[in-house]
């Protein structure tokens, strides 16, 4: 599995093309919030086969694009049943108060904790981290974490928006990625890479964990 980061969009959030390096080459698109055109340029420069893309969860910044995205590689789109109304409906994905304008689609699979999205010769393992939204989602593989606004180097994700809940994602985390091996790699829907083992270490908000 290789993983491609774009720092999509004027949000700064990252976007990740996830592939595999058998012969089929088939990929899966997380949250492609902006910058569209270095998105198709990514895929078409590595000879991809995109089979779906897939959201962390429905917040503005993480779904900019999706629209576009799906259109071009006549691909569905995916994400938990929880957050399947936040991109229905621009007042709760927040679009209509960002600079992208307002944005809503019907999304095409509703993914449950515990779904495999299988791409190639490969997955990613949907684990339900409710608490910056209902539905917010993290992806695993092993070796491998897309924690989207769940858990970021150094910090956690906000919980004071639409479907927030504090508790949810302390819970979340304790309950389910620390449960991962601590040599996992983090890859944030905002900001750097980082290890559970490190977060675990310096993280302020996991230190009593």
């Amino acid at each position: 599995m290789k993983i491609k980061r774009i720092l999509a969009g004027i949000y700064a959030a990252n976007c990740y093309i996830i592939y595999t390096e058998d012969e089929k080459r088939e990929a899966v698109i997380v949250d492609p919030g902006g910058d569209y055109k270095s998105i198709i340029e990514e895929v078409d420069n590595n000879d991809l086969n995109v089979k779906a893309i897939v959201l962390t969860h429905g917040h503005a910044d993480h779904i900019g694009v999706v629209v576009a995205i799906k259109k071009y590689f006549n691909i569905p789109v995916m994400i938990h049943k929880d957050d399947s109304e936040m991109v229905k409906n621009h007042a709760l994905n927040l679009s209509g108060n960002m600079a992208m304008g307002a944005i809503s689609f019907e999304p095409d699979t509703l993914l449950k904790d515990g779904d495999k999205i299988e791409f190639g010769d490969g997955y990613l393992k949907v684990i339900h981290t409710p608490g910056h939204t209902k539905g917010g989602i993290c992806l695993y593989y092993p070796g491998i974490l897309i924690t989207g606004d769940t858990l970021f180097e150094g910090s956690i994700g906000r919980t004071d928006l639409f479907g927030g809940d504090y508790d949810s994602l302390m819970g979340s985390i304790k309950n389910k990625l620390l449960q991962l091996p601590e040599d996992t790699i983090i890859y944030p829907g905002h900001g750097g890479l980082s290890t559970l083992k490190k977060e675990k270490m310096t993280n302020p908000f996991l230190r009593d964990m």
